[in-house]
């Protein structure tokens, strides 16, 4: 079996641009995933007030400690995979979230 090798006149750009297109993809996703929350948080505050959905607040929190857990042990370990020190990653992260 054969290996592929890069030139090392290109190896050095891999570790910097591998990092930005991450962080790229995540600004995008992490814009486009906020306007969604928006959104549907715009959408059951009007069905809250036209009164089609009643929701209390112990209905709220009751809902929140229900999803917290599972969504911080989700973030914890997106934690230890990005390269979120990597300022390529920073600089990919922010252009994402500006042009997204």
């Amino acid at each position: 079996m054969t290996s592929i090798t890069t030139p090392p006149e290109v190896a050095w750009i891999v570790p910097i641009v591998i990092p930005f297109v991450i962080g790229l993809l995540i600004g995008f996703i992490v814009k486009r995933t906020i306007k969604l929350i928006i959104v549907i948080a715009l959408l059951v505050i009007v069905l809250i007030i036209t009164g089609y959905v009643s929701i209390t607040f112990q209905d709220i929190y009751d809902k929140a400690m229900e999803f917290l857990p599972v969504i911080i042990d989700l973030g914890s370990g997106l934690g230890n995979i990005l390269p979120y020190s990597s300022l390529t990653f920073i600089i990919g992260l922010l252009l994402g979230l500006w042009k997204g």
